[in-house]
């Protein structure tokens, strides 16, 4: 009866403050929507910068970085957390106007590459676009909305419901369904396909599923079910990169698909495509060190 009791109570106080959080989180993003986008997203830049290194997460950035670049010192360190923290407070920023974006304005902030990719794919029926925790990740989904192919995605939802429902809100404006990571996730994302229609995913972080690949010279694993389901299904898979070209221009890059060799083997094709996928990515990780996400423990400690 008392355990009982003391986690009733235990959720109360985790209602409560989820709620709390939520209040303030939306009292901050309301002010950044009314101000112009460029002003929130350097406003945003400057909090985290300010902010950041006093998180626990800013250790675990320097140490993915001292072991992806050995050879760096510890001025070039942190200068590059500190652009992760400027980024991340920038895509913070700039979240609360994903909406009112346009991509299709040629003198817009978002330059596209590669949109003969998504046509080509887009007429063969189903397909996979497959991009990373880079620059303002959400842009993928938007560009490809706005060029008449809404996205369902795969996400990871927030551990606050409150915040959830917000940021599912926004997310819905420029993408199709969204649907949560797991296994009730992973089964829709298999009817997705199976109905003909595109689904999009961040393929850049840690499982404890998957199968390891090389990542900067270590084993990281990588999360090989939907790369599985995309090629039972005949699915094209698209890489897209998406670059912070200066403050809140962009450039999305579209891929061509990735190709699996040629053989009967399922697991040597899956591993083929990540392995394809884990390079592109450190190429372009090498090129723009401070836009990925650094924060999040990729490697095994």
């Amino acid at each position: 009866m008392l355990f009982k009791q003391a986690q009733q109570r235990r959720g109360t106080f985790r209602a409560v403050t989820y709620y709390i959080e939520y209040c303030m989180a939306r009292a901050v993003l309301a002010l950044l929507a009314a101000l112009p986008r460029t002003v929130a997203s350097a406003i945003g830049g400057r909090l985290f910068r300010l902010v950041g290194p006093f998180l626990k997460a800013d250790k675990i950035a320097r140490r993915n970085l001292a072991q992806a670049f050995p050879d760096w010192d510890k001025a070039k360190i942190d200068a590059t957390v500190r652009d992760v923290w400027d980024n991340l407070g920038r895509g913070a920023g700039e979240f609360p106007h994903a909406n009112n974006l346009n991509v299709l304005d040629p003198d817009g902030p978002i330059e596209t590459i590669g949109l003969e990719h998504l046509w080509e794919a887009k007429r063969k029926g189903a397909f996979m676009m497959v991009s990373a925790h880079m620059a303002n990740w959400e842009l993928a989904t938007t560009v490809a909305s706005q060029h008449g192919c809404p996205m369902t995605a795969i996400y990871r939802p927030a551990d606050n419901p409150w915040m959830d429902r917000y940021f599912r809100a926004i997310r819905s404006g420029f993408t199709g369904k969204l649907l949560p990571k797991g296994r009730s996730g992973m089964r829709d994302a298999v009817m997705t396909l199976k109905e003909g229609r595109p689904l999009a995913l961040l393929l850049d972080q840690k499982l404890n599923e998957g199968m390891a690949v090389p990542f900067f010279g270590r084993e990281a694993m990588t999360a090989s079910a939907p790369i599985e389901m995309a090629l039972r299904q005949g699915a094209p898979i698209l890489p897209v990169r998406i670059e912070r070209i200066e403050d809140t221009r962009f450039r999305v890059t579209i891929h061509p698909p990735l190709v699996a060799p040629d053989t009967d083997d399922r697991h040597a094709k899956v591993r083929a495509i990540l392995v394809q996928y884990n390079t592109l990515l450190e190429a372009w990780i090498r090129e723009r060190p401070g836009q990925w996400f650094w924060l999040h423990k990729r490697w095994p400690n």
